[in-house]
C-alpha cells in the first residue's frame, strides 16, 4: 500500500487501498466495542456472538472501496461510518445532482462518472 502511495500513475489506488484498509479495521474496532469482547476472546461481559461478515461497495472520490461489515447474530451491530443504504460519498452524489441542475442529460452524466470514477450509475440513479 505504501508503494503504492508514492508512484504517480497508482496514487489513487494506494490512497483508496490504504482507505479500505483503515475503515474496516474502524469497523472491527466497532464490532468488539459493541459485542464487549474482541474476535476468540471469552469473558463475562459479552452481549452477543459475531456471524462472520458482509461485503459492501461504498464509492468515493478515489474509486470503490469494499468494506467488511461485521455482523452480530443477533443482528445488533450498528456502525455510523456511513448512514444506511449510502454507497456513494456525500460530495460526489452533490457533484452528480449539480450537473442534473446545470441541465447536463442523464446519459451524459453517466458517461462522466464512469469516466471518472470508473463506477456506472444507472439512469433512475442520477
Amino acid at each position: 500500500i505504501l508503494h503504492q502511495l508514492f508512484i504517480g500513475d497508482s496514487r489513487d489506488a494506494g490512497i483508496a487501498a490504504l482507505l479500505e484498509t483503515v475503515f474496516n479495521q474502524v469497523l472491527r474496532a466497532q464490532s468488539a466495542e459493541q459485542l464487549g469482547a474482541d474476535k476468540y476472546e471469552r469473558n463475562e461481559d459479552r452481549t452477543a456472538l459475531r456471524n462472520g461478515y458482509y461485503e459492501r461497495g461504498l464509492t468515493t472520490r478515489v474509486g470503490k472501496l469494499t468494506l467488511n461489515v461485521p455482523r452480530h447474530r443477533d443482528g445488533s451491530f450498528s456502525t455510523e461510518l456511513f448512514t444506511r443504504y449510502q454507497r456513494s460519498e456525500q460530495a460526489l452524489l452533490l457533484s452528480l445532482m449539480e450537473m442534473v441542475i446545470q441541465g447536463v442529460s442523464t446519459r451524459k452524466v453517466a458517461n462522466i462518472t464512469e469516466e471518472l470514477c470508473g463506477t456506472e450509475f444507472s439512469k433512475s440513479t442520477v
